[in-house]
Order: C-alpha cells, then sequence, then structure tokens
C-alpha cells in the first residue's frame, strides 16, 4: 500500500557540509524551564543531526504503525485524537521553526508569544485528512527545519531572542523540538496504543 512505501522512504537529513556546525546542547539558561522535560527527553551523547534525524524517523514509524481504528480515538472526552496529537506537533514545530528564525537572525527586538495549543488544535480540523497526508507534512516541517539548521553559525545558535517573558536560542529550540515530540510519542504509546491491549 501507498502507506507502507512512504513509511519506507529513506531520509536523505543534513548533507555533509563545510558550514554544518554541531548544535550543541543548551545551557540552563537558554530557555524558560518549563522545557526541561523536554530537553531531558533528548539523549546526551549523540551529534545533535543524527538525534533529529533518528527522531524524525520514529514519529513517521510510531504514527505510521498506529492502527487505523484508532486514528480518531480519544483516550478521555478533553484528550486529543492521535491525528489531532500529530497536527499539534507539526503546527508546534512551525511555531518553533519560526523562533529559531528570530533567533538566528540575532533579532533582539521581535517578541515572540506563547502558542495556545488548546485553541490552535480547536481550529484545524483534521477529520478528513488521512495519516499518511499529516505525516508528509511532517516531514515537509522537519526538511524545512533541516535547512535552517544547516546555515547556522556557532554565534546564530546561541543569540538570545526575546520570548517576552525569557530569552531562547535556536539551538535551545532545536533540542525542545526533539525533546516535545518524544514526549508526545510517550503519550500515544502509554495512553493510546495500550487502550488497544485492553
Amino acid at each position: 500500500m501507498s502507506q507502507t512505501l512512504h513509511l519506507r522512504r529513506e531520509f536523505t537529513w543534513f548533507a555533509s557540509s563545510s558550514n554544518t556546525i554541531m548544535i550543541r546542547k543548551p545551557e540552563t539558561t537558554e530557555y524558560n524551564a518549563y522545557f526541561q522535560r523536554y530537553v531531558d527527553l533528548v539523549l546526551p551523547g549523540v551529534p545533535f543531526e543524527e538525534l533529529f534525524r533518528n527522531n524524525t524517523e520514529e514519529v513517521v514509524s510510531l504514527f505510521g504503525h498506529t492502527p487505523g481504528t484508532l486514528h480518531d480515538f480519544r483516550y478521555a472526552e478533553d484528550k486529543w485524537t492521535v491525528k489531532q496529537m500529530l497536527m499539534h506537533i507539526i503546527d508546534t514545530e512551525r511555531v518553533f521553526s519560526y523562533r529559531m528564525l528570530v533567533a538566528a537572525r540575532q533579532d533582539p527586538e521581535t517578541p515572540l508569544h506563547r502558542m495556545n495549543e488548546n485553541f490552535y488544535a480547536s481550529h484545524a480540523d483534521v477529520s478528513n485528512r488521512s495519516m499518511e497526508d499529516l505525516l508528509e507534512e511532517f516531514r515537509t516541517v522537519r526538511k524545512a527545519m533541516e535547512f535552517l539548521f544547516t546555515s547556522l553559525t556557532d554565534e546564530q545558535s546561541r543569540f538570545m531572542a526575546n520570548a517576552v517573558t525569557y530569552k531562547v536560542t535556536a539551538r535551545a529550540l532545536a533540542w525542545i523540538t526533539v525533546g516535545h515530540a518524544s514526549h508526545h510519542m510517550n503519550i500515544l504509546k502509554e495512553r493510546y496504543l495500550s487502550a488497544k491491549d485492553n
């Protein structure tokens, strides 16, 4: 089936370039303490480029192999469906990408306001979208992030942008991106996929 073919697609992230830098783990001063739970989910000691590539493949594989009977399942009345969760990841990574751009361009003035995730989710109708379609969008957003990461200098990766109530760097947002996706994969496994076996 086409979905299976898509899941087998090879990823060609982070082509070798003399301009590519290693996205080092951010200091705790480079992001709000709220995001520590995401940073903690990123394995240390592995090059970020590899972490990002593996994380992308894990998201595609986990959501792509989730049974179709669970795509519109929610484990509680006020929780998202599986497809809504994936749409949330996509929306959030678009927001993170913009924040990274502002930080990378060393813009100290533009305020980076918080995202109301529930408001965004309530205005994103995924009921008629397939999982394959959503995963293709996820891949596209991730590929755009790749181009941004590989263009950064060390100075750009460490510039403190204005997130209104705190400062944040591009490299912190890169790590948070991976940790945020890992967080939701854990929820998918624990709250949704486990329901299939009960």
